[in-house]
């Protein structure tokens, strides 16, 4: 009983972390809103904080295996689902005759359905790719060198290749539920391709600063998970 107890334990840094996830999911939402361009590409400015999400899926599923980051990604749509409600409840609720800032907060706060129910699901399924794709990349090394070199060289593949895999399942189911119609569905496959290739360039630049923050993670909490015996079913959050 006691040795269960130990292995169900969170920690103070996977609380930290699953803080800064539900942080950057919430403040993408708002950015979300603003349109902003890089030379030719054009993208919302949710592109800014949205992939740290993505390394932080990374982190903890390296350090403490699948079943923690089922934890923290059902979490962050815990909280980021009550931030749209609240915040469509609000926009919902009509304004104060003096107060002139209706239209602003309602481009930010009122999400179409039709773009909010897209964004979860490709949240959900995005999110879990990246997830499954990671642990199964570094089961397939358990037995491969885990200090310096080959540390680095094994997890870098894996955190890249589990967000392009990641990245790619959230823009596929995304784009084509949230603006086809709106877009001409020619543009819908350069459309996800800018995504994808932005957002995984995002976290090739942030490698290096990634991997220092696992060495430091599994040092102080003792942890380097590998998921030799665990359920992929994306609902069963209690087993940890």
């Amino acid at each position: 009983m006691e040795e269960n107890k130990t292995q169900q334990r969170i920690s103070v840094l996977f609380m930290l972390y699953s803080i800064l996830f539900c942080v950057c999911l919430i403040t993408a939402n708002v950015l979300e809103t603003k349109q902003i361009s890089f030379g030719p590409a054009n993208m919302t400015a949710g592109l800014i904080v949205f992939p740290v999400s993505y390394i932080i899926n990374d982190v903890v599923c390296e350090v403490w295996g699948y079943g923690r980051t089922r934890l923290l990604i059902w979490i962050g749509f815990a909280m980021n689902f009550l931030f749209v409600t609240f915040g469509a409840i609000a926009d919902w609720i009509p304004g104060a005759p003096y107060w002139d800032g209706e239209e602003g907060f309602h481009q930010i706060f009122g999400l179409a359905p039709r773009i909010a129910g897209a964004s979860f699901l490709a949240f959900i399924c995005g999110s879990f790719m990246n997830a499954y794709v990671m642990s199964r990349m570094k089961l397939s090394t358990q037995n491969r060198p885990s200090a310096s070199e080959g540390f680095v060289k094994n997890f870098s593949a894996r955190a890249v290749l589990s967000t392009i895999f990641g990245e790619l399942t959230d823009s596929i189911i995304f784009f084509p539920l949230a603006l086809g119609g709106v877009i001409p569905w020619e543009e819908m496959p350069s459309l996800v391709i800018t995504q994808v290739t932005l957002k995984t360039l995002y976290e090739i630049v942030a490698l290096p600063v990634t991997i220092r923050v696992v060495k430091f993670t599994k040092a102080h909490d003792h942890e380097d998970v590998f998921d030799r015996d665990i359920t992929y079913n994306i609902f069963k959050i209690n087993k940890l």
